[in-house]
């Protein structure tokens, strides 16, 4: 494939999908629906800011642990399954803090869909970043990785974050501690950790914990768009009335 063609569908590819799956999240509401421009601040971030964050501290550590373990395998099977979770799901939601952002959260189903938004901007630049690598790769080879992760890791980076933003959400529209939020943090870091378990090992076979990763992560994605149909029709209901 031409390395200038390859790197333009790429280009393309890797943002694309992930702004479909914004608007469809964001269009989940009904009543209310949030600003375009806030949401596009959320993605902005997660494509942007919340990467060079999440590549500073994930470096740190990788020096860290390369330093006290000697076993490269242990040293990458921890940076994917604990360390890359940790890092990203804090960095990715802080955005929800920015004034732009916090004055948006109204509802509680706000927060879940500006998470989810900025995990996908997170999803995007990432998605390019691993194409990057697979563009010297055979044409089938790199078809296959990009339709894999516009599936499986966008959905994934949706689904951890919105859980996070609806714990900050909570608690901001309930004026209680930000302590509260960490058991959806914890949540996030989990989904993402056993998400990057099943597509990392192949314990059971690589194709098996690729479809227990895509089946886990799209249960997941169902479940958080119910909560937020659920939440606005509640919503919707009481402005009625």
């Amino acid at each position: 494939m031409d390395f200038i063609l390859g790197l333009l569908i790429l280009l393309g590819i890797a943002f694309l999908i992930p702004i479909l799956y914004a608007i469809w999240i964001r269009d989940t509401e009904r009543c209310h629906r949030q600003q375009w421009a806030s949401i596009f601040i959320c993605f902005f971030w997660g494509a942007s800011l919340a990467i060079v964050a999440a590549f500073i501290l994930e470096f740190g550590f990788t020096i860290s642990l390369s330093a006290s373990l000697q076993n490269a395998q242990t040293v990458s099977l921890l940076m994917v399954i604990v360390i890359a979770p940790i890092v990203e799901e804090f960095a990715k939601p802080l955005i929800l803090g920015a004034r732009s952002v916090r004055s948006q959260l109204t509802e509680l189903e706000d927060g879940l869909i500006y998470g989810a938004v900025a995990g996908l901007g997170f999803s995007a630049t990432e998605n390019f970043i691993y194409g990057l690598d697979a563009l010297n790769n055979d044409p089938g080879t790199f078809i296959i990785l990009i339709a894999l992760r516009s599936f499986g890791a966008c959905l994934l980076h949706a689904s951890a974050t919105a859980l996070t933003g609806y714990g900050y959400g909570k608690t901001l529209l309930r004026r209680s501690s930000l302590l509260l939020v960490l058991p959806y943090y914890g949540l996030a870091i989990a989904l993402h950790s056993f998400y990057n378990f099943a597509v990392s090992l192949d314990i059971t076979g690589v194709a098996l914990g690729l479809v227990v990763a895509f089946l886990f992560v799209a249960a997941t994605i169902t479940l958080i768009r119910k909560k937020i149909q659920k939440l606005d029709k509640q919503n919707c209901d009481d402005t009625a009335v």
